[in-house]
């Protein structure tokens, strides 16, 4: 089932997520409505406050960055296909110089900015099986997981700009605030009833 995209402004979005146990209620099926969510929406990763829920899961599929041109060919394999679930991460070591990349976020339709982060990165998660693994991950892989892990610590894409870059686009944060943007994809506004 395709779930409504929660947009800027609605407290769940600052929310840290809580840790989710193998007897949480229709967890399997939540997965599969993030999955169908994002496919919908053309994203390449949903965290769980981005469709109401305060919870420690999020899952992403990078496959469609794969096709882009200006990658490396080894890099666009990597990226072809890797789908995964991840629940109750737990960011264990980001290391690496800090390189930049253009971030967009579901939640926050029509905003795209430099963002700085870490190139390689060592999670601690389960996957639906629940057994914990630990594993590094490099390149755009790690910035997708990173970008997704910091929604469920509360944290925004946008909390990570410089604050000239916010006053610029304040104007589009209080349009998503308040309902007046428009996607194909459904959404749930903070300060408007959602479509």
């Amino acid at each position: 089932m395709i779930l409504p995209i929660i947009g800027y402004g609605d407290p769940v979005l600052r929310k840290v997520g809580e840790v989710i146990t193998p007897e949480h209620p229709n967890l399997k099926e939540t997965i599969a409505n993030m999955y169908e969510t994002m496919y919908n929406a053309h994203g390449v990763g949903l965290a769980a406050p981005q469709v109401g829920l305060a919870l420690r899961l999020f899952v992403i599929d990078t496959t469609p960055f794969s096709d882009d041109d200006d990658l490396a060919a080894t890099e666009q394999q990597k990226l072809n296909g890797f789908k995964r679930t991840f629940i109750n991460a737990k960011m264990i070591k980001e290391e690496g110089e800090e390189w930049v990349f253009n971030e967009g976020c579901l939640s926050i339709p029509d905003v795209r900015e430099d963002v700085y982060r870490n190139p390689t990165i060592t999670l601690e998660y389960c996957e639906e099986d629940f057994v914990v693994k630990t594993e590094v991950f490099d390149g755009l892989i790690a910035r997708v997981i990173q970008h997704e892990y910091d929604h469920i610590e509360g944290i925004l894409f946008t909390d990570k700009i410089s604050s000239l870059k916010k006053r610029l686009i304040q104007k589009k944060l209080k349009n998503i605030l308040e309902g007046k943007t428009f996607q194909e994809y459904r959404m749930k506004f903070f300060g408007k009833k959602g479509r």
